[in-house]
């Protein structure tokens, strides 16, 4: 047997149970951007800087972490960040203006965007699975799309900024390759988070945004549960499953997050928004299932 073959991946039921609290936490975040009293946009930058503090300090205390970051890899994590507040901004205003559910999709529709370039950087044709992926989302986002148009033009404004999340999410991630493989997850998502308050500060300013809350109770629990709970059991436990598995605990989010919208904003689905779902769901699913990363 070749001795370059990776050993299986294996989990424990406490894995996994981490692994689906985190995304079922995140699901939760575009409810507490809506409740919080600030712009959407600020409710973003005080997500990321009420949650830094914590970050850095982990990070400094990183075997290998923020202490002896090279200043060349500083640089591209400060890259990456500025793309990391862009997403959060664009997905911060989408969710003010679609349903949760299609938020919580087409703002992880950068899995979708990774596959691509996978297979552009392989210099491949693609395969018939990724093919089938690409039709699948393009058919549910149409599906989606054609939803929010029928309640009016915000929605469908929405959606597309969370398509835009997506998008910058991939970037974010393609800017962290050779990072993530030198340094230890928490320093790679504190230091990118350097960059991104400013960014996300700056948009909600320009945007005319209230910066200061009246109540810091939603900021708080965004804060905590999305950057320090939900992104922090990700990165330590990420690793344990494989990319189909991941992609099926993906769609948690996007379930939980139609819930919540259904519970606290009476936001409800017409048949063909679940159809729309099912196929956008399946199309990131297949994504994650092609992932050789």
């Amino acid at each position: 047997m070749s001795t370059n073959t990776p050993p299986p991946r294996t989990w424990t039921t406490r894995q996994l149970v981490a692994l689906l609290v985190a995304n079922m936490v995140l699901a939760c975040g575009g409810l507490l951007v809506r409740w919080a009293d600030t712009g959407t946009v600020a409710a973003g930058f005080w997500r990321v800087t009420l949650a830094l503090p914590i970050l850095l300090l982990f990070a400094w205390r990183e075997p290998g972490g923020l202490a002896r970051i090279a200043p060349r890899r500083l640089v591209v994590l400060l890259c990456a960040g500025v793309f990391f507040g862009l997403n959060i901004a664009a997905w911060h205003i989408g969710i003010d203006k679609t349903k949760l559910g299609n938020a919580a999709l087409f703002g992880n529709a950068g899995s979708l965007v990774l596959m691509a370039w996978g297979v552009i950087a392989a210099r491949r044709p693609p395969r018939l699975p990724e093919l089938l992926a690409i039709g699948a989302a393009l058919s549910g986002a149409a599906l989606l799309m054609a939803g929010s148009l029928e309640i009016g033009h915000a929605n469908l404004t929405g959606d597309l900024m969370c398509l835009l999340a997506g998008l910058l999410f991939a970037v974010y991630v393609l800017l962290l390759n050779s990072a993530r493989r030198e340094l230890p997850p928490v320093t790679v998502l504190a230091g990118s988070m350097l960059a991104s308050a400013p960014v996300l500060l700056a948009i909600a300013t320009l945007r005319g945004e209230a910066i200061l809350p009246h109540d810091w109770t939603p900021l708080i629990l965004l804060a905590f549960s999305s950057q320090i709970l939900g992104q922090g059991l990700l990165i330590n436990y990420l690793r344990y499953f494989s990319p189909l598995m991941i992609g099926m605990l993906l769609l948690t989010q996007p379930a939980v997050s139609a819930l919540v919208g259904w519970i606290a904003f009476g936001e409800t689905l017409s048949i063909l928004d679940v159809v729309g779902m099912v196929l956008l769901a399946t199309a990131l699913v297949m994504a994650r299932a092609g992932d050789r990363a």
